[in-house]
């Protein structure tokens, strides 16, 4: 079942854009404030997205040109601004198709469908989604080199994402340091064992509630180290 996240501050037109998406098989989840909604939208697995323009703390515009930094997930842009610089700038940021309030719902679903069918298509001939590894509020994008931990971006250095990932790819299982520095540095570990403790510190302070008592790099004594799920 596809699933499809509505950002519409206009509680009255969001529940009924959702009422006739049910009614079409579809799961919909609806956010009223535009920062709630792009957090939704980059940190869970929606098929679509169906923004309107006008929203509080931030506006359609903004989502869609943060989404689209991320995901091809189709866009459909809502809003009763009728004038065309908005539907170009709309398309422009990205968005896959823009309606002009009032519209009717039955041609809403039409649209949505239609998108979603076309974008089945365009995967099936190798457009690809990024590579996403997910665990406990961690998401890693390896495709773009990117880390959120409970959906705040965190800058991390090549060797510390080489080494967070590898850890996070190979959960509940120990390596030592020898066998990381091997495996993230490529090279023998003689006089250099440090370095992966220094880079695994670094790690634990950008993706730990309290690096006294980790939650997800564990320290196996006397061993090295596991990435606990």
């Amino acid at each position: 079942m596809s699933k499809i996240l509505i950002v519409e501050d206009e509680e009255a037109i969001a529940d009924l854009e959702k009422d006739y998406l049910e009614l079409s098989g579809f799961e919909v989840e609806i956010e009223h404030r535009g920062d709630v909604g792009l957090k939704r939208a980059l940190t869970e697995d929606f098929n679509l997205f169906i923004l309107d323009l006008m929203l509080p703390e931030m506006d359609g515009f903004d989502i869609c040109r943060e989404i689209r930094a991320q995901k091809n997930t189709p866009i459909i842009m809502v809003s009763a601004k009728k004038d065309d610089i908005d539907k170009i700038r709309g398309l422009g940021l990205g968005a896959d198709d823009y309606m002009t309030k009032p519209f009717s719902p039955s041609e809403l679903v039409a649209r949505v469908k239609a998108h979603l069918a076309r974008y089945e298509r365009l995967i099936g001939t190798g457009v690809q989604e990024n590579d996403i590894v997910e665990i406990r509020g961690i998401k890693i994008d390896k495709t773009a080199r990117r880390v959120w931990v409970n959906g705040e971006e965190k800058n991390f250095t090549t060797k510390e994402f080489d080494l967070l990932t590898f850890l996070a790819q190979n959960p509940n299982r120990v390596f030592t340091k020898d066998e990381l520095f091997r495996e993230i540095w490529d090279m023998e570990s003689v006089g250099d064992i440090a370095t992966v403790t220094v880079h695994i510190k670094k790690i634990r302070e950008k993706i730990e509630f309290n690096t006294a008592k980790p939650q997800y790099i564990e320290t196996i004594w006397g061993v090295g180290y596991r990435f606990k799920v």
